[in-house]
């Protein structure tokens, strides 16, 4: 009996938590109210209260939450692995309320008057692990320093995608991506790295960059970072590891 009623109020706060990330998503914070929010998730009063505080309370497990749904890599793989796994939240971002709520929260939460560094220390662990990866694999240049590079790119993916949300409403994200890192990668990895993973950016939206005279691949598609990849030379690579929600 104890552990029905537990698993129900898991249910129940689940329910509420997607339903304020539609509500923030659509309305922004300061547009979405508790009753909103509470009428999405067909839920009541009582229950809202007995799970989350208030609205900010609310704001704050969106944006803490925000990994949930995604399929991230079990084990750091390196440098190819960050990239794919910056190109699947560009994708992600397009579709996933729930990211898409918690990342725009995280972004505008100093109006919220909520002060929550946690968001961009969570993706800046899962960056610093890859790159770890890719020095154990001597991917890296000698002189990088991995804590305040990781910082630096979730720094850099904030502003891509909200210079994206502006400009197209994400549309063109993954593309972005793929350009930021065009640019990044040399100031971080060795020539031959940098000659493999600029011949994989090519085909996912930096062919401008290149060069090439051809019109951006659209980044869309992407599988989730453990699956399976076809390679910029057209072979197929074997699966990288297992991958886990977050």
């Amino acid at each position: 009996m104890a552990r029905a009623k537990q698993e129900r109020a898991v249910r129940t706060r689940e329910t509420i938590l997607r339903a304020a990330a539609q509500v923030f998503d659509e309305y922004g914070f300061s547009g979405s109210s508790v009753s909103k929010i509470i009428n999405q998730a067909g839920t009541t009063q009582g229950a809202m209260y007995f799970h989350f505080k208030s609205k900010e309370d609310l704001a704050r497990a969106v944006m803490n939450e925000q990994a949930s749904d995604l399929d991230l890599p079990e084990q750091p793989a390196g440098l190819r692995q960050l990239i794919d796994l910056n190109l699947y939240l560009a994708d992600e971002l397009q579709g996933n309320v729930l990211l898409r709520a918690g990342v725009t929260l995280a972004v505008e939460q100093g109006q919220l008057g909520l002060r929550d560094f946690s968001p961009y220390e969570m993706w800046a662990e899962q960056f610093r692990a890859e790159l770890e990866a890719a020095r154990r694999a001597g991917e890296l240049l000698d002189d990088v320093a991995i804590q305040e590079l990781s910082q630096v790119l979730v720094a850099a993916y904030t502003g891509s995608q909200i210079m994206s949300h502006l400009r197209t409403g994400r549309a063109d994200l993954p593309e972005r991506i793929a350009q930021l890192w065009w640019f990044l990668l040399p100031g971080m990895a060795t020539a031959p790295v940098v000659a493999e993973l600029r011949a994989f950016l090519a085909e996912h939206g930096a062919q401008r960059v290149a060069g090439q005279g051809q019109g951006p691949v659209p980044g869309t598609g992407h599988a989730a970072p453990g699956a399976a990849r076809g390679t910029a030379s057209g072979t197929v690579q074997g699966a990288m590891p297992g991958t886990r929600s977050a």
